[in-house]
């Protein structure tokens, strides 16, 4: 059985909930990312998306290194990656070990997030997938959620030499 940390970023909520879920389906470990500076407005994380800059966070889970993989489960806000998960990549790119990516979002923009995730990183994600927030409000992501689940843990037990990989709704 394959050690994954499930490490989320969320304003608002929802990359919470996908992760708590994500972590519970699999029994894996989960921690949290902070904003450095709570009571950050909407607009100030929508410009640090938008400007990519890297806040202030908070992080005081269990060290990544100790794990086989990690899933990030980060927000994107106008089309990039919410800030504080920049953050984090960026000061734990050396510390993280295989990373698989989920990002919740209202329309567009998962691919960014990924992208940049892999240049942060110097390596591309092992897997990745997308939820619309409205999905999972309404808990009609239960299934592919279930199935990305399955698909890290067996990259992860996996020997072979893995391709980065998107789980869309077709294959999932």
């Amino acid at each position: 059985m394959s050690k994954v940390l499930v490490i989320s970023y969320s304003h608002t909520g929802t990359s919470r909930q996908l992760a708590t879920t994500l972590a519970r389906l699999q029994g894996w470990a989960s921690a949290e990312i902070e904003d450095g500076r709570p009571g950050r407005s909407d607009w100030r994380c929508v410009l640090d998306s938008l400007l990519r800059r890297h806040p202030p966070i908070r992080y005081a889970g269990p060290a990544p290194e100790g794990f086989d993989a990690v899933v990030l489960v980060a927000p994107i806000w106008v089309y990039r990656l919410a800030g504080p998960m920049r953050s984090f990549v960026r000061q734990y790119r050396d510390r993280l070990p295989a990373v698989a990516v989920v990002s919740a979002m209202g329309g567009r923009g998962a691919p960014n997030a990924v992208a940049e995730i892999g240049q942060l990183l110097g390596r591309s994600p092992i897997l990745s997938t997308a939820f619309l927030a409205h999905e999972v409000e309404d808990g009609s992501c239960a299934a592919r959620l279930r199935a990305f689940s399955e698909a890290v843990g067996k990259a992860v037990a996996s020997t072979e030499v893995l391709r980065p990989s998107t789980l869309s709704p077709q294959t999932a």
